[in-house]
C-alpha cells in the first residue's frame, strides 16, 4: 500500500536542508516549493508543502517570504 504522506520524513529532511542553505538569505515560499518538487518529485499540494516549510522555517528561525498575489 502506498500512502503519499509516508514520504513526510524524506520531505522533512529536504526542507531542513533547503532552509539551512538559505538561512542567511530570503527565500520565497513559491521558490521553496519549486525547489522541493524538483528535488523530491513530491506530488503533495502546494498548500501542504507550504505548511510544512512554514512550520520548519519558524522552528529554525528562517525567514520565508509569502508570495504576493
Amino acid at each position: 500500500m502506498h500512502h503519499p504522506h509516508l514520504e513526510t520524513p524524506h520531505i522533512a529532511e529536504h526542507v531542513d536542508k533547503l532552509l539551512a542553505e538559505h538561512s542567511t538569505g530570503l527565500l520565497s515560499m513559491k521558490d521553496a516549493i519549486a525547489i522541493l518538487r524538483q528535488r523530491t518529485g513530491t506530488e503533495r499540494s502546494d498548500a501542504d508543502l507550504a505548511g510544512l516549510i512554514a512550520k520548519k522555517a519558524a522552528h529554525l528561525g528562517v525567514a520565508v517570504l509569502g508570495d504576493a498575489h
